[in-house]
């Protein structure tokens, strides 16, 4: 049941980083959002660029630089950054991909395609705002 949900490291990067840049007071720089989050500078680097293209956030360089929002903080969800990062969430209906169940009826029963529509509906009814 791998396909239901991933939040890969990059998502997880992206939640976070948004989240605090969200709650500061000041512009944030790839080394500290990396330093607060545990992660390696050169994937935040990576992750902030994706969502600096994405609209989400603005960079400035230099050693007074870094990222703040680009929207404000209840106009941004948990699925806009998740989905910026790693594309549409869809809802699995067959954890196996599959279009029709060689035994009729799938075994997980409707588990998978309610799994994927509540983390879809979580991320989407939460906003940046919620975590400030």
């Amino acid at each position: 049941m791998g396909n239901i949900f991933a939040l890969t490291e990059a998502a997880s990067i992206g939640l976070h980083s948004m989240v605090l840049i969200a709650r500061s007071n000041e512009m944030l720089n790839v080394n500290r959002i990396a330093e607060f989050i545990g992660s390696s500078r050169h994937h935040v680097a990576k992750v902030m660029q994706r969502l600096s293209k994405e609209g989400f956030v603005t960079s400035n360089r230099g050693p007074t630089g870094g990222f703040k929002l680009k929207k404000l903080p209840h106009e941004i969800t948990l699925l806009d950054i998740y989905e910026a990062i790693e594309g549409p969430l869809v809802v699995q209906t067959c954890p196996m991909n599959h279009d029709h169940c060689p035994f009729g009826q799938c075994l997980m029963g409707d588990l998978s395609p309610n799994v994927s529509k509540q983390i879809r509906d979580y991320l989407a009814e939460h906003t940046l705002k919620d975590y400030l």
